[in-house]
């Protein structure tokens, strides 16, 4: 039988406190950022005490890492994995981003804590790398000549945008997209281009 836990309203608990914790983290973190969110807070949000995140969570900083993780497992799923889509057109929809979107978690994270050692930080700059990778895994199917320079400069775009968007409150994606598609038809020969030499 599962013991029931006792949330800080004295309701009782069961399962799906880990849940509730990360739901909180996710809702918290976007709204008002890593730092400015206290523990007290995170447990008044998710409805638990300070003991049961410490029995999932050795602290808030293994919280922050478990929350990036959740972030977008499959990196961009929504566009890499579309079929309907031609490799070129993939690479334009990663820019593809309302301008409502907050500021992507991952950047983020990485300024807000300061510490490249940090697991948070360490997941920011594994997921910076695997979104830069499935660009230039889409650029070679594109045909780019060198697919991981096209990938890492989209890459650079993309989290270019994401800061200016914030920064400036003003939409700065479609800019970016215009920059990506020189820089995509550039990178990759136009069909008959070998021929013609």
């Amino acid at each position: 039988m599962t013991e029931l836990e006792k949330g800080p309203r004295g309701r009782r608990r069961g399962r799906g406190a880990r849940e509730r914790i990360l739901s909180a983290s996710q809702q918290l973190f976007r709204d008002q950022g890593i730092n400015r969110t206290g523990m007290d807070q995170l447990c008044a949000t998710a409805q638990v005490s300070k003991h049961t995140v410490y029995q999932h969570f050795a602290g808030k900083d293994e919280l922050v890492a478990e929350y990036l993780r959740r972030f977008d497992p499959d990196v961009l799923p929504g566009v890499f994995d579309r079929t309907d889509l031609t490799p070129r057109e993939r690479l334009l929809a990663a820019f593809d981003v309302p301008a409502s979107t907050p500021l992507c978690p991952y950047i983020g994270a990485a300024v807000e804590l300061h510490d490249p050692g940090h697991p948070a930080s360490e997941c920011a700059r594994d997921y910076k790398k695997a979104i830069a990778a499935r660009l230039a895994e889409t650029a070679r199917e594109a045909g780019a000549a060198d697919p991981e320079q096209l990938g890492e400069q989209l890459a650079l775009l993309i989290d270019g945008a994401s800061a200016r968007t914030r920064v400036l409150d003003s939409d700065r994606f479609p800019a970016a997209a215009a920059i990506a598609a020189v820089l995509i038809d550039n990178a990759i020969p136009a069909p008959g281009a070998a021929e013609g030499r």
